[in-house]
């Protein structure tokens, strides 16, 4: 439910707008899947900050993580899934609005 208010940020999803969050969904609307370690380095987190925001948006449904083995070294996939791109179009149209209503 959208509010008549373009100033209400009732509208913002929390699970996304986090800094590290916002960072690692920006990236995998670029490159989908990433692998663990190319993700720490895009957004710049240590591998317990990102595993703990990872875990976040997979408990939303906004990713799905694949642990695999390439040769003998496990490797770390992760997926926007649907409905995560479908939060994230969502985030930058109620920001884009806030934005609009600053002008």
């Amino acid at each position: 439910m959208t509010s008549d208010n373009p100033f209400d940020h009732n509208g913002i999803d929390d699970v996304i707008h986090g800094r590290l969050r916002l960072g690692i969904m920006a990236y995998l609307t670029s490159v989908n899947p990433a692998v663990f370690g190319e993700l720490k380095d895009k957004v710049g987190a240590t591998d317990g900050n990102l595993s703990t925001h990872l875990r976040k948006l997979e408990e939303a449904g906004y990713v799905r993580i694949e642990k695999r083995f390439v040769g003998k070294r496990p490797q770390t996939r992760v997926f926007l899934t649907e409905e995560g791109r479908a939060g994230w179009l969502a985030w930058l149209d109620r920001m884009q609005a806030l934005m609009r209503a600053a002008e």
